[in-house]
């Protein structure tokens, strides 16, 4: 199915188990009406993080040898692999640098710090962070773990796939936020190994879809980033991207874009309906449903991704504000 087998996803799973927590699956019986259909919520926002990005940091840092731990470990982010990669290596005693763009929040970056990982701030965009954080690697001798497209973060993203197979079993659909593809590519192996015919949905925004444009064009391609609420699906996949792109254009079903009004709309349903704080990224399964843009044929399983709002703009946008 890919370059990744799927013996690796267990192994992280196994690997990682003291180092993250098995998230809630959640009914919803607001969205199970709406959809006709039972609808359950994968909380990856109650990881220790707020995110699930905990998942594959945890997993890289892990497999770094006694030297690449001693030398340390460099990463570019949009804010939520950069506070998981900071904490997974506090926890194991290695020293972190995250390269931020200026599009990222200021709660994530301070959330970073106060970890005790570097923080460096470069350019406008996830791809100018990353030409910095792999000029840190070169000069340093860091370890580089990018934020997706990594046999070993994949891997452990796909321990998501596997809890969510064991939690509902009877799973139809998975809405999974779509932006550089570990998160797709980790849970869609799992998935698609237990059933083809559980149908795959990559969610994003309209603003800087890269992933979108580049499975439309058939290579990876180059696309603006650009300010929305959903600020960690942005940032591109790599022109060089070895992983996700091939595995997303393999078991990815179908994407579906939203637009800000869109993405609101489902911060604020989380928050008035399932009484969830959720960020952007990690509301667009719930716009998906809410906009009808989903057709279930059975159990639906949506990722909430994140929590990683700041708070300032969490009441914008529940006192009806798009941004």
């Amino acid at each position: 199915m890919s370059s990744i087998p799927f013996d690796d996803l267990l192994q992280a799973r196994q690997r990682i188990a003291g180092l993250v927590r098995q998230t809630p699956l959640e009914h919803s019986p607001s969205l199970s009406r709406l959809a006709g259909v039972p609808v359950w919520l994968k909380l990856e926002s109650q990881q220790a993080t707020g995110s699930f990005k905990l998942r594959g940091a945890s997993n890289a840092v892990a497999q770094l040898d006694a030297e690449q731990k001693r030398l340390g470990v460099v990463t570019a982010s949009t804010g939520n692999h950069g506070r998981a990669l900071a904490f997974a290596a506090s926890q194991q005693g290695v020293k972190a640098i995250v390269c931020l763009s200026e599009l990222v929040p200021q709660n994530k970056v301070r959330a970073i710090r106060e970890l005790g990982a570097e923080v460096v701030i470069s350019g406008r965009s996830q791809d100018d962070a990353q030409l910095e954080a792999l000029r840190i690697a070169r000069e340093q001798g860091a370890a580089f773990i990018p934020p997706f497209d990594h046999p070993h973060v994949i891997a452990g993203q796909g321990s998501l796939g596997l809890e969510i197979l064991e939690q509902c079993p009877d799973v139809c659909e998975v809405l999974v936020p779509l932006s550089g593809g570990g998160l797709f590519a980790g849970v869609a192996l799992a998935i698609k190994a237990a059933s083809p015919a559980i149908r795959t949905h990559g969610i994003s925004m309209q603003l800087g879809a890269a992933m979108h444009a580049s499975l439309e064009a058939g290579e990876p391609v180059e696309v603006e980033e650009l300010p929305t609420l959903a600020d960690s699906l942005g940032g591109g996949i790599g022109l060089d991207n070895r992983f996700t792109y091939a595995i997303t254009r393999e078991l990815c079903d179908q994407v579906h874009l939203l637009d800000e009004a869109s993405i609101a709309r489902g911060i604020r349903h989380a928050y008035r309906e399932e009484r969830l704080v959720v960020e952007g990224a990690a509301a667009v399964g719930i716009a998906a449903l809410l906009d009808g843009l989903i057709e279930p044929r059975g159990p639906v399983v949506v990722v909430i991704s994140g929590g990683n709002i700041d708070i300032d703009q969490h009441l914008r946008v529940l006192n009806g504000a798009d941004a």
